[in-house]
């Protein structure tokens, strides 16, 4: 059976692998200062609240992220790809923009 604070730190690594790019590398020096404070956690309560509380934000911003993908797909376009995508989903089209040629 695993203490409180293998469990804390073992939960850190599983969202650190989750919300890690390239998918599953964890960046090292994340993890070793992870190590440390879980090590610190056995002498102190605080430091395990903190390793606990830090472990259900990182999944909650993960969380956070697939929701906003997924019921705002626009967020990461460009303002011209944003305008062209909203006159679209209403049933429109835009023209397309004239652009003069430079002359030389």
């Amino acid at each position: 059976m695993f203490s409180k604070h293998s469990q804390a730190y073992r939960g850190l690594l599983r969202e650190l692998k989750k919300s890690s790019l390239p998918p599953h590398k964890i960046n090292s020096a994340l993890s070793s200062s992870f190590r440390r404070l879980a090590e610190e956690a056995k002498h102190s309560d605080v430091i395990l609240d903190d390793l606990r509380n830090a472990a259900v934000f990182m999944a909650a911003q993960r969380e956070y992220k697939v929701l906003l993908d997924r019921y705002n797909p626009l967020v990461d376009l460009t303002a011209e790809e944003r305008i062209h995508a909203t006159a679209r989903r209403v049933g429109l089209d835009m023209p397309i923009t004239h652009e003069p040629e430079n002359n030389k």
